[in-house]
């Protein structure tokens, strides 16, 4: 049997790379995916060797993640239960899809992945799996084995010589790729208290950073931001820029009491940076250059695209039909929006657009209103009459 495991090179992945082999007397795959984790991986492609992968591939995915799902989502206002940027869940389908690669390219029967049973990730890699070789197996060894509690997974990891850098002073279970970063677990579950101050990792505590407030304004052509402060930047570059200066700032925390995909609620813990600026901005962007209905509709699918990612539903119909709606749009989206990053906050203070809807002339109360006021009765009578009774 030959199986592709997503690897991370942490515990539950590297525990479960010697599980899989030992329980298939198998050949297993290690797959890991860079895609700008905060995790050094300089170690992981031997770390995979030594623990028994039959072959490693280390792939830089970073620039095929923001463009191909990242910024989608992006233009698409993508906000699970309008707040969570769904950074992990938009890295999930691009592993899948890259597992699914790989097991074609190897001939392999079967992936497998780290997720527990009750997380969302296990749904998300069946899910997308499926969609793409429904005759593929996904196999989820931290389900089916026999080690049911953290303390147990270290204590194996130690009888059969696997290096792990989780101890029980690291409670935090972490998740990051360039989009953004998830914290659970530990302290965390206690819903009555503020996180801790060590479990955030990108971000500034707001009331220590900076006291004079950094204003930028991103450019954007057709829905894609490609300039900061006027300096054109490849997408990595400019979302590494935002996350360095809104980082500094503080800006990008989310606190979230969240509704799980297999139906319990939970508390995470996310940073955005980058992409909390980046959302701002496009939105601002939107509501200056698109009509009253079409910014209407659009705003009411921006929450189904989310759950549709959070889901695991990105191979879906419903969301490439999405996609379709969203992309006919983005050619208007040109033009600046100025922001204010400040103790935690993303503040619009400036928008330009050559596509811009706003007039001034009718928008102003002073000299210079070209507003029809006398049409403005007859409007209201028409736009009433659906309430009247005869």
């Amino acid at each position: 049997m030959k199986i592709v495991l997503a690897y991370s090179g942490g515990l539950d992945t590297s525990v479960a790379l010697h599980w899989l082999k030992q329980r298939y007397d198998a050949e297993v795959i290690a797959f890991c995916a860079d895609i700008g984790q905060l995790e050094p991986l300089d170690a992981v492609h031997d770390r995979a060797l030594r623990t028994g992968a039959a072959k490693v591939y280390m792939e830089p995915l970073t620039d095929r993640f923001l463009n191909d799902f990242a910024l989608p989502a992006l233009q698409a206002h993508a906000r699970y239960e309008n707040k969570y940027l769904v950074a992990a869940p938009l890295s999930r389908p691009l592993i899948a899809q890259r597992m699914v690669e790989i097991a074609h390219a190897e001939g392999a029967d079967a992936v497998a992945h780290g997720a527990t049973g009750k997380g969302n990730d296990q749904v998300r890699f069946y899910t997308s799996v499926t969609a793409l070789d429904p005759g593929l197996k996904v196999l989820a060894p931290v389900i089916d084995w026999e080690l049911t509690t953290r303390e147990s997974e270290i204590a194996y990891a130690r009888e059969h010589g696997i290096e792990v850098s989780v101890t029980k002073d690291n409670p935090y279970s972490i998740d990051t790729n360039i989009w953004g970063t998830s914290i659970e677990c530990g302290d965390l579950d206690d819903i009555t208290q503020p996180p801790p101050a060590g479990a955030w990792q990108l971000t500034a505590d707001p009331r220590s950073a900076p006291d004079e407030p950094e204003r930028l304004t991103i450019g954007f052509e057709g829905g894609v931001p490609v300039a900061v402060d006027g300096q054109k930047l490849g997408l990595g570059d400019l979302v590494r820029l935002l996350n360095g200066s809104a980082a500094r700032h503080g800006v990008g925390r989310i606190d979230i009491l969240e509704s799980r995909v297999v139906g319990f609620k939970t508390r995470g813990i996310y940073e955005a940076p980058a992409a909390t600026v980046l959302m701002t901005a496009h939105e601002e962007l939107e509501a200056l250059v698109l009509d009253r209905e079409t910014l209407h509709h659009k705003q009411a699918l921006a929450l189904r695209y989310s759950e549709l990612a959070y889901y695991g539903y990105w191979f879906s119909d419903l969301r490439r039909g999405l996609d379709a709606f969203v992309a006919s749009l983005q050619p208007q989206v040109t033009g600046e929006i100025t922001v204010e990053l400040y103790k935690g906050s993303c503040t619009v203070t400036g928008r330009r657009s050559p596509q811009s809807r706003y007039s001034k002339d009718l928008a102003t109360y002073e000299a210079g209103d070209t507003f029809d006021h006398t049409a403005g009765a007859g409007f209201a009578y028409v736009w009433a009459l659906p309430l009247t009774r005869p």
